[in-house]
């Protein structure tokens, strides 16, 4: 199935999405891809297998030792399965999009 690309007007504000990575991981680009159709334009992406310090930070943050695990703004989504039925139970978009104040 593939998602069809999302517009929104100019009164939302998008999210800050961050996701924990490494460099061959086919959950993380289906994750990436995911959410560019969303309209995600930026991903702060933290490649786990560069630094291993980062992986320990991960795994004391999540308490999981898989990736992705991605953040909406402050909040922990989980993996790529997490991120999909959020998406499918019509919990993404709102969190990706915040009206301005």
């Amino acid at each position: 199935m593939v998602a069809s690309q999302v517009t929104y007007s100019k009164d939302l504000i998008m999210a800050h999405v961050k996701m924990y990575t490494t460099a061959y991981c086919p959950y993380c680009n289906n994750a990436e891809r995911l959410l560019m159709n969303k309209g995600v334009q930026e991903i702060h992406k933290i490649r786990v297998d560069l630094e291993p310090a980062l992986r320990i930070e991960m795994m004391e943050k999540t308490g999981r030792r898989t990736v992705p695990q991605i953040y909406i703004d402050d909040q922990h989504i989980g993996g790529f399965d997490e991120l999909r039925a959020l998406d499918l139970a019509g919990g993404l978009e709102p969190l990706l999009f915040k009206n301005t104040p």
